[in-house]
């Protein structure tokens, strides 16, 4: 008996190659068009506590993802209590108090308001598909691209205004593309209806600081019904950090192959199409 043939679903589609670039004024950023020459995905990269998006800016140049685009934001708070001696670091959201004491319970909404019209910005006017828009986040930056995705998709505003009117715009829900946390947990515990973003949660669960218990695995597993997987990194460091080697980059970069989409051709009207 002959095997059933694998079914691919190949669209045309009529845009250029090229985005606009972003001119939202609210965040500080690093944009960069895709080094190939086509920008079909975005990759918006948040960088986490005490850092800045320079360095997630490099890292988003040196992972050259095919028809990817990158955005690298840094944080909008400068982080209190520092030396004048201190290089800057920022936050997405306040961390301490003002007596120094670790908040248990932060709240980022206002920074997540102002990403949610960073979001309709590129999406409106910058004319990014949100399918398209792909976020990867460190610690604190990991948290805030989960919580930005469940606020999207339950964002009544979200998505594009060629769509339909207003009304049916401001009706339905929107999902991006994918998720990348590093050891960012939610800040929240969904009660919602779960959002299909794929997600993929990576941490180190013999670190002696991980954030990512088993009630934080099971928040995510209750906050997004798509594909969800959770990658251990086992080996050192034994604190939470960054992937440090090809190893470790190796299921990532697997997960984004496939979430990303892809166009055939070249540029528009000349044979493009996009796969999936």
């Amino acid at each position: 008996m002959s095997a059933t043939p694998t079914q691919i679903n190949v669209h045309p589609i009529q845009q250029s190659p090229h985005k606009l670039t972003p001119t939202t004024t609210k965040f500080v950023f690093a944009y960069a068009p895709s080094s190939d020459g086509v920008d079909e995905n975005l990759l918006i990269l948040f960088h986490g506590f005490g850092d800045t998006h320079v360095p997630f800016a490099r890292l988003g140049a040196s992972l050259k993802l095919p028809q990817t685009a990158t955005l690298a934001i840094r944080a909008p708070q400068l982080i209190p209590f520092l030396f004048p001696e201190d290089p800057e670091g920022f936050q997405w959201y306040p961390t301490y108090s003002d007596l120094g004491e670790l908040l248990t319970k932060p709240d980022p909404t206002p920074v997540l308001q102002d990403l949610l019209e960073l979001l309709d910005h590129l999406v409106n006017d910058c004319h990014w598909q949100a399918s398209n828009i792909h976020l990867f986040g460190f610690a604190q930056g990991g948290s805030v691209a989960a919580e930005l995705a469940l606020r999207y998709w339950k964002h009544p505003g979200s998505g594009s205004r060629d769509s339909g009117d207003a009304a049916n715009l401001r009706s339905r829900h929107v999902t991006l593309g994918s998720i990348v946390t590093i050891s960012g947990p939610l800040l929240s515990y969904p009660t919602n209806i779960a959002c299909p973003t794929p997600i993929l949660i990576v941490h180190r669960p013999n670190s002696e600081d991980s954030a990512l218990t088993n009630a934080a695995i099971a928040a995510f597993k209750k906050g997004f019904t798509g594909r969800v997987v959770e990658e251990r990194l086992d080996g050192p460091p034994t604190r939470e950090g960054m992937p440090s080697s090809r190893a470790e980059w190796e299921p990532i970069m697997r997960f984004w192959s496939d979430v990303l989409s892809r166009r055939i051709g070249g540029t528009a009207g000349d044979g493009v199409f996009r796969i999936g």
